[in-house]
């Protein structure tokens, strides 16, 4: 199984134009040095419903890090997410 996933992994990256590999790299070197985000990435996906208090406490919290932000900290910009 484990090799059938590397194959798949390097087939994945092989789909990335050059200029979005050094993004590809430091994600790849972030999970490998961080357990914690390693976890996340392989968590299963969050399928509670939101919930009315769910989304007036989301509003109560303030703003969030802008999108910009959070994508430079990846060496990311949002030109590299076409529509």
């Amino acid at each position: 199984m484990a090799t059938a996933e590397k194959q798949q992994a390097h087939e994945l990256i092989e789909r990335f134009p050059p200029e979005q590999l050094p993004a590809v790299v430091g994600m790849l070197q972030f999970l490998l040095l961080d357990p914690v985000a390693r976890a996340l990435a392989t968590a299963p996906a969050d399928d509670e419903p939101v919930t009315e208090e769910d989304r007036r406490r989301l509003h109560q919290t303030g703003p969030g890090v802008p999108m910009q932000d959070v994508l430079a900290e990846f060496g990311l910009t949002e030109a590299d997410f076409p529509r």
